[in-house]
Order: C-alpha cells, then sequence, then structure tokens
C-alpha cells in the first residue's frame, strides 16, 4: 500500500504542495482553501509540518458516515469521499482525528485528499523531497533504520563517557 510520508525536517514551508494540490483540484484557482494538504507554520517551535490524509486502516471518517459516501478505492487504496452521496453533515470532519477532512462550504459537501488517483501532485511539486509518494513497508523500513543508527549513536556515545560498561551514569 503506497502513502504520501512526510519528512518535517526537510520541509521549508514554500507551500508548493498547497498550491499544486488547489489547482488539481478546482482546475481554475491555486486558491489555500481548495487545496487538501496544508503546511501548518509553528513560528515559536521553529518547525513546519505538511499535513494531509493519512488514509488510515481503519478510517474514523468512514465508520461514522451515514451516507455511506466515504469508501475505500480499489486501485489506490485511498479513503475517498464520493461527493455525490456526501449529506455534507461533517460527521467525518469530527471524527478524523488528525483535523484532515473540509467541508467545502460552496458544495455543501466534507473533502479530503484522493491521493490523485495515485499520483499525488503534492509530491511532484515538493521542491525539498519533504513529502514521498512510497510503500509504506520501503517507508517503515527506512525509519525503523534511522531509529536504529541514532540509538546506536547513543549507546556508543554512552560507552565512551563512562568507561565502556553501557550503564547510564546520570
Amino acid at each position: 500500500m503506497k502513502i504520501i510520508t512526510m519528512d518535517t525536517s526537510k520541509c521549508v514551508g514554500c507551500r508548493n504542495c498547497e498550491l499544486a494540490c488547489a489547482f488539481a483540484n478546482s482546475k481554475e484557482t491555486c486558491e489555500r482553501k481548495a487545496s487538501m494538504i496544508r503546511v501548518n507554520h509553528y513560528i515559536e517551535e521553529h518547525a513546519v509540518i505538511p499535513m494531509t490524509c493519512l488514509h488510515c486502516e481503519e478510517p474514523w471518517c468512514m465508520a461514522v458516515c451515514p451516507a455511506g459516501a466515504i469508501v475505500r478505492d480499489p486501485v489506490t487504496n485511498a479513503v475517498v469521499i464520493q461527493q455525490e452521496r456526501c449529506a455534507g453533515c461533517k460527521m467525518c470532519s469530527l471524527a478524523c482525528p488528525y483535523g484532515n477532512i473540509h467541508f467545502d462550504v460552496k458544495l455543501q459537501v466534507s473533502r479530503k485528499c484522493d491521493l490523485c488517483g495515485g499520483k499525488p501532485k503534492c509530491v511532484g511539486h515538493c521542491i525539498a523531497a519533504a513529502l514521498n509518494y512510497e510503500e509504506i513497508e520501503d517507508y517503515s523500513a527506512r525509519v525503523r533504520k534511522r531509529v536504529d543508527i541514532q540509538l546506536a549513536e547513543r549507546m556508543k556515545h554512552r560507552c565512551s563517557t563512562n568507561g565502556g560498561d553501557g550503564e547510564d551514569v546520570r
């Protein structure tokens, strides 16, 4: 299963992903309100975090939709909203623990990332390579390797600072 992964350490906050998504969704504008990805700027924390739907394995939004408008795409495995079936009740927005479902006031329907049919425009326009569209297994392996390296470095540092016995001497 492919997902959009985000490396927040690489994001420069340019918002190209938002612009690409907005245009892909509206076909006429690059306004942020048309985008299904949001780049959140946390000035005090010196952090920039892109966020979009995570296409959960067990999506709460799908479980609470009274109209049955939220389904899993059999090709991309994306959790998608069938707008023609959406009742506009916003239950899915309330259920999403990540706040990644948006409401289109003009159309009176909920909207969210649909992975652009398997070719996410946000990923293709990310100048910093902070966004990737990859198999979840590949992402998990990369994260495990990074964590393993960090742990090995910590252990190495601890051993060198307290006589090599590996005990933490705090």
